[in-house]
């Protein structure tokens, strides 16, 4: 973790920003393969970006283990690089033990798990699952207007090849990801490390409110048609929506206008909502709630409303034997849900996955206060390299 603390410090807003083929990731990604190779694995690099670092070759029922290096805008330092910096020390734990896998083993670095650059979340572990369609994907365009497919061949890949991968699917065994809790529950429960149990349906929408661009002096406010009176009245709706609904979750966290002047009136206001809640059928229900609240508050301002689903996850059930296997081989350690998306999650439908929580005592994630303590990280490689022994030798 301290090899890479300078990498990516984002000035303005605090924390890391780190995404998706940009040149900061693309430093991590050769950062990691360095790493990896000094360790003696083998790097490979699959049809949509993502890293595998193999412990000798390449076959079927491999044991993977792995997260990301990208991050949120002004992200914390502990959001996916935890889980790539604690596969590659549970490696030296096993290797320096003189541990020889009987099985398959890798180490895989997921791309764009964010979606910080191109808005769609997991993009690396859903072009893998199939989970996207290949074309759509090429066709993302990040703020400055850069494709994915655009930003991938720069990286030197082809982004024709994007898509399902089932040569690497059928090779998988099982998937175990370690990762930083974001949330308190390992606080609250004083255990250092726990297991994943389920994670909420969530998915983001795109609501673009279209008005009419004029003078912010010269137009009297009876004759004004402005998209951002809808678009605040949509953030206290979600807000509303979600507070109706036990554990649900609605967070408007961007808000783009055009032009974006402060003497003009916005023309266009494109608003995006994060929903979650614990089945498929009631985050719906709290987005069409928030869908609703939109239209009619567009309708009174005189503008437009169109909605863009984004992207969607339904609701994550972990394999319960896997589950189960790695909590009884860690001395019974807690197993709780989180809200938060994962790669393991995008993999869950096609192989058998599960997670490690190593506990942030913030209880904060997506943001500068994200943190673990050493002896909570010593804790966390601990427990994966006893559970990828485990399964690499049976």
């Amino acid at each position: 973790m301290a090899a890479i603390a300078d990498v990516g410090r984002d000035r303005s807003r605090g924390g890391y920003s780190r995404h998706g083929f940009d040149d900061v990731e693309l430093s991590l990604r050769e950062w990691f393969v360095a790493e990896a190779t000094d360790r003696g694995l083998d790097v490979t690099c699959d049809r949509n970006g993502n890293l595998w670092a193999w412990w000798g070759s390449p076959g079927p029922g491999a044991i993977i283990t792995g997260s990301h290096l990208d991050s949120v805008p002004g992200g914390g330092a502990f959001d996916g690089p935890l889980g790539v910096v604690s596969a590659l020390a549970a490696v030296d734990a096993m290797q320096a033990k003189g541990f020889k896998p009987a099985k398959p083993f890798a180490i895989v670095v997921f791309a764009e798990e964010e979606g910080g650059r191109f808005g769609v979340a997991c993009l690396g572990s859903r072009l893998m699952a199939g989970a996207i369609d290949p074309d759509a994907a090429r066709r993302l365009r990040d703020p400055d207007g850069v494709s994915l497919a655009e930003a991938v061949a720069a990286a030197g890949l082809d982004p024709a090849r994007m898509g399902r991968d089932d040569e690497a699917l059928a090779s998988i065994g099982c998937f175990i990801e370690l990762h930083v809790e974001q949330g308190r529950g390992l606080i609250d429960l004083g255990a250092p490390v726990g297991v994943a149990s389920s994670i909420l349906a969530h998915g983001r929408w795109r609501f673009s409110f279209t008005g009419e661009g004029n003078h912010a002096g010269a137009t009297p406010i009876g004759d004004r048609r402005d998209p951002m009176l809808p678009a605040s009245q949509l953030v206290l709706a979600a807000r509303a929506a979600a507070s109706r609904v036990d554990g649900a979750r609605a967070t408007i966290g961007r808000i783009q206008p055009v032009p974006g002047g402060t003497n003009v009136i916005a023309s266009t206001v494109d608003v995006w909502l994060d929903a979650r809640a614990a089945t498929d059928e009631v985050t719906r229900s709290v987005v069409a709630e928030i869908k609703a609240a939109g239209m009619d508050a567009a309708e009174a301002e005189g503008c437009e409303l169109t909605v863009t689903e984004e992207s969607y996850g339904d609701t994550v059930i972990f394999d319960p034997a896997l589950r189960d296997s790695l909590a009884a081989q860690l001395g019974g350690v807690p197993a709780l849900p989180t809200g938060a998306g994962h790669d393991a999650g995008i993999l869950a439908a096609q192989v058998p996955t599960a997670m490690l929580f190593v506990r942030n005592p913030t209880g904060v994630s997506h943001a500068p206060a994200e943190h673990a303590e050493p002896d909570d990280c010593e804790a966390g490689v601990a427990a994966l390299a006893t559970v990828l022994e485990h399964h690499l030798s049976i």
